[in-house]
């Protein structure tokens, strides 16, 4: 080979060699843009994810307070019913206490009969969570008892109640009745 070819042959090999390293560049610059395009797509999933999880969490929250809700609603509904219907069996347990208390002379099984009438109706109340409040010597609570007369006496204390006319009744913490009474004063 002569030398002019020699030379032609260098020149080229050189040529092409900065062609590539010119070339590489372009290569990793294009690696670098994918390797760029694929964290900013890993992002932009991860915050999607992000937003899906606390749109779901809000959605439990939000699932949990609405049963939460409806239950407190359908107790408050069931207690107002209950109280509505022993509202209405008020009277006849009133009946039934004066009349076990003004048996003293009627006949055994007159009284045994009033006294199963009265333990079957006490019963009924306890099964449906109602309780009997107020006795003499409670203290007076304007928000459990209505005072319909005052008296002065030395065997009771001030605000303490002397006589029941009339028993209160409670559901839970709702008051169906309040007691009527006499307060020492």
């Amino acid at each position: 080979m002569s030398e002019e070819k020699k030379n032609e042959a260098v020149e080229e090999t050189a040529q092409e060699v900065t062609e590539e390293k010119e070339q590489k560049p372009e290569k990793t610059e294009k690696k670098k843009s994918k390797k760029d395009k694929a964290q900013e797509k890993v992002k932009e999933l991860e915050e999607k994810l992000s937003d899906e999880k606390d749109k779901r969490l809000r959605l439990m929250a939000e699932y949990d307070n609405y049963r939460k809700r409806t239950s407190a609603e359908k107790q408050r509904i069931y207690d107002d019913a209950t109280s509505k219907a022993v509202e209405e069996l008020l009277p006849v347990a009133d009946s039934i206490t004066m009349a076990m208390q003004n048996t003293q002379d009627a006949p055994e099984e007159f009284r045994k009969g009033i006294e199963l009438v009265g333990n079957q109706l006490k019963t009924c109340f306890e099964k449906l969570k109602v309780e009997a409040f107020c006795e003499v010597g409670d203290e007076f609570d304007p928000n459990l008892h209505n005072a319909v007369s005052k008296i002065e006496s030395e065997d009771f204390e001030e605000n303490q109640i002397t006589a029941v006319f009339q028993k209160g009744y409670k559901l839970g913490d709702k008051i169906i009745r309040h007691a009527m009474v006499q307060v020492c004063g």
